[in-house]
């Protein structure tokens, strides 16, 4: 399912524009005009896009800016829309997190192609956390002498040597071997091998963070 947009306006006419807009081109959207509205009613959305405007009372778009990226990060991408612009300020929330800096009056073609880029972004960042974790559940189910014979072939160990390490018969490693492609579901021996880069490369990139 495409992620939802949510528009921040005051101006109720511009909002409910850019409403019609984007469900025009098929997208689910929803309207808020103020940042108190948006936060009183915060959707419980796992991934969506925010078009903002910058200057609206109470709390404006930078503070509603930063609230967002606290509360979602990434998951949220904003956008902002806004009558009045300049370098600084682009330059200031682009720092921030906004992903794009659109001037009013708006472009229909720009905004749509910056909002669905977003959209665009948010699927394949959860279709290869979704990969992620299905590689790590597949890979749970192995034995513990599997996982042994698993590590041997990403290594770029062949059956004999893996044996030899085990202290085993290669036709032993054959039928870990053949257990482990059932397990994992992997339909050929570079299906499993990328699944074990992709394993160790999330390894390391927790070490880095920690």
């Amino acid at each position: 399912m495409m992620p939802s947009v949510f528009v921040i306006d005051d101006d109720a006419a511009v909002r409910d524009a850019l409403i019609v807009l984007f469900r025009g081109e098929g997208l689910k959207a929803r309207g808020f005009e103020s940042g108190a509205d948006f936060f009183d009613r915060l959707p419980d959305d796992a991934m969506a896009c925010v078009v903002t405007d910058l200057r609206m009372p109470g709390i404006d778009g930078s503070e509603l800016i930063r609230r967002v990226m606290t509360l979602r990060g990434a998951a949220w991408p904003v956008v902002v829309v806004t009558g009045h612009a300049d370098v600084p300020v682009a330059v200031r929330l682009m720092k921030a997190g906004v992903v794009d800096f659109i001037e009013k009056p708006v472009d229909p073609v720009q905004l749509v192609d910056s909002v669905k880029t977003c959209l665009r972004r948010l699927l394949d960042v959860d279709a290869e956390r979704q990969s992620r974790a299905a590689t790590v559940e597949r890979l749970g189910r192995l034995t513990r002498r599997e996982s042994q014979v698993f590590d041997g072939l990403i290594r770029g160990q062949s059956n004999k040597e893996i044996a030899q390490d085990l202290e085993i018969s290669p036709r032993t490693v054959e039928v870990f071997r053949a257990k482990i492609m059932v397990k994992t579901e992997a339909d050929s021996l570079s299906a499993l091998v990328r699944m074990g880069l992709q394993v160790e490369a999330d390894a390391g990139a927790r070490d880095v963070q920690v």
